[in-house]
């Protein structure tokens, strides 16, 4: 288990890596500069900034030193909010991210599960089928059209909930039930096609030929294979919610980072873009290495690596 774990942990450096290095050229190539708004100012000045910053070295020589100070855990001073560094941005502004992004999560495999399983015991029926229905549905409605709907129902006519701000659980419910909608529905689509496999596997059909209630079956059995397929998707979907979360935030009026994130590439604010991107890099690959873990524990036959 130990080699696994190094293995994976070990892959993850040259992906983190190639992320950096076409982040970092990307936001180069893009025109405009961080100092485009203040144009008023004289040329000297400028230089003086840029000379600051290190914007007048070479490419390559930024590159570098950008590299020297990530692994020192050093994202630089923010071009956008002078008085802050990168570091303390992020930090500010991801507790609000990983709240809604962590509920969001939470609230999919839940009800992902109850509603993918439900339909795999009634497979073919018409409670299946509207089950599979509504799923389609949370796929194809993307978020920015989800929000502003859940806005003026709640929000606006029914007045049940604050259209936005930040505030008690109120605040929470509907960025994350935005959010949670793609992934319930994706989770109950994996569920549902693997739960159906598993119920027409030869050791469930001899339980059944034993006499065990069905939920002892579903529970015991063949609940723990059929999540197999929505464990191995759940690093991805953790961190595609986490980060997906730049337009819920932006909607809704949440702190998080995918504020910071918006701002930083509208003002061409490179410390600020290259921090926040390569902090979701990493939290993707960390997530991925914990969902091989677990996926490893649940079957140990992928741990038998070459």
């Amino acid at each position: 288990m130990l080699r696994f774990a190094l293995q994976r942990l070990l892959t993850g450096i040259p992906t983190l890596l190639v992320l950096v290095a076409l982040a970092f050229f990307l936001i180069r190539a893009a025109p405009g500069g961080p100092f485009d708004a203040e144009r008023q100012l004289p040329p000297e000045i400028e230089a003086n900034l840029r000379a600051a910053y290190h914007l007048d070295e070479p490419l390559y020589q930024q590159f570098g030193r950008y590299l020297a100070n990530v692994a020192r855990g050093d994202f630089g001073p923010s071009f956008q909010y002078r008085e802050f560094t990168v570091t303390e941005l992020i930090w500010a502004g991801f507790p609000v991210s990983l709240r809604i992004g962590a509920l969001a999560i939470l609230l999919a495999v839940v009800v992902g599960v109850a509603a993918g399983s439900f339909a795999a015991l009634r497979q073919n029926r018409t409670a299946d089928h509207a089950v599979m229905a509504a799923a389609m549905t949370g796929v194809s409605i993307p978020n920015f059209v989800t929000a502003p709907l859940l806005v003026l129902v709640f929000a606006v006519i029914l007045q049940w909930l604050p259209a936005g701000g930040v505030g008690g659980w109120r605040h929470l419910v509907m960025p994350v039930v935005t959010l949670a909608l793609p992934q319930i529905a994706y989770i109950a689509r994996l569920t549902r096609g693997s739960m159906v496999e598993v119920l027409r596997s030869a050791f469930i059909r001899t339980a059944r030929a034993q006499g065990l209630p069905l939920p002892t079956i579903v529970l015991r059995h063949a609940l723990k294979p059929a999540l197999l397929p929505v464990v191995s998707y759940l690093g991805p979907a953790t961190a595609a919610v986490i980060t997906g979360s730049v337009v819920v935030e932006q909607i809704f009026g949440l702190p998080g980072i995918g504020r910071f994130f918006v701002t930083g590439a509208l003002n061409r604010d490179y410390t600020l873009v290259m921090g926040v991107v390569v902090f979701y890099g990493t939290l993707i690959l960390v997530f991925n290495f914990i969902v091989d873990l677990v996926y490893g524990v649940l079957d140990p036959r992928i741990r038998h690596v070459p």
